[in-house]
């Protein structure tokens, strides 16, 4: 049976997109790790392939990892650099402000296995073929270019190429892949997000904002319908970030890097209180 077919079953994390926002999944993680919860099973798209693949890698060490790494500000190195060298980078590219050099090392110096099927806790992310316009679920092979397709934000980053097929970020078909975790046969799911699914669209006023409110239709959609559909005997929680989401930048303001232990705090303590009133009506 291939790994695409397998099923795991037991609990699975499933971590969504959503850049600089994803240090609200690093403080969720340290409240489900401090109630002794784990996954049997981690399923991530864009940041949240990140942040999955760390701890699938290490489920012991991966938050305190991961909090260092986010707290430092090496995302926002990824996407440092001024002006004139982002400008540059669209020129050579055609398409991107930024090249897969920074997230490319950033990926290489934290993961310390080769290839997906080594990792200590299942694992799959998701990408979004443009030859196919289909996603596509990275189950084994090489772990950098799987998580780096995941990752590769349209006009942000390239697309990757990975055997003649071209990808983009995950969240462009799957922006919380919780369906994916149950055809895996998860029986209880977390979902660790960034936020924006705490925050109800309104009506666009302006020009600009026409092209902000179809896209969030367009990545939320599908995480409210397979939410509303899920089998009788699948268990799900969708932990909070513990954050006003009218406060958070836009979603074009993928540079913004600042209040990372903020956000790291807010989703613990929010996760914590969610997780204890959970385990105490259980």
């Amino acid at each position: 049976m291939s790994v695409d077919a397998q099923h795991h079953g037991g609990t699975a994390f499933v971590l969504g997109g959503g850049g600089a926002l994803g240090a609200y999944e690093v403080g969720m993680l340290r409240a489900l790790a401090e109630a002794g919860i784990a996954p049997d099973l981690v399923v991530g798209t864009s940041v949240g392939a990140i942040n999955g693949a760390s701890l699938a890698a290490d489920p012991t060490s991966a938050v305190r990892r991961m909090s260092e790494w986010w707290r430092s500000g090496v995302i926002g190195h990824v996407f440092s650099g001024s002006l004139l060298r982002r400008v540059t980078t669209l020129a050579r590219t055609g398409t991107a402000l930024h090249s897969h050099h920074e997230l490319r090392r950033l990926l290489t110096n934290s993961l310390p296995v080769d290839r997906i099927e080594d990792l200590q806790v299942p694992f799959q992310c998701v990408a979004a073929s443009v030859e196919r316009a289909s996603a596509h679920w990275f189950t084994h092979g090489p772990l950098v270019d799987a998580v780096l397709a995941s990752s590769s934000v349209p006009g942000v980053l390239p697309p990757v190429e990975i055997d003649g097929v071209h990808y983009y970020d995950g969240g462009l078909v799957h922006s919380i892949p919780v369906g994916r975790a149950v055809r895996l046969g998860a029986t209880r799911i977390y979902v660790l997000h960034v936020g924006r699914i705490e925050r109800p669209l309104a009506v666009p006023r302006w020009p600009w904002e026409v092209g902000l409110v179809a896209f969030e239709i367009a990545r939320r959609h599908r995480f409210t319908e397979e939410i509303a559909t899920l089998p009788p005997d699948v268990e799900v929680h969708v932990l909070p970030t513990g954050a006003d989401p009218r406060a958070e930048p836009s979603q074009l303001r993928y540079r913004a890097s600042g209040n990372i232990g903020d956000r790291i705090e807010r989703a613990y303590r929010a996760s914590t209180e969610y997780l204890e009133s959970s385990i105490s009506r259980a």
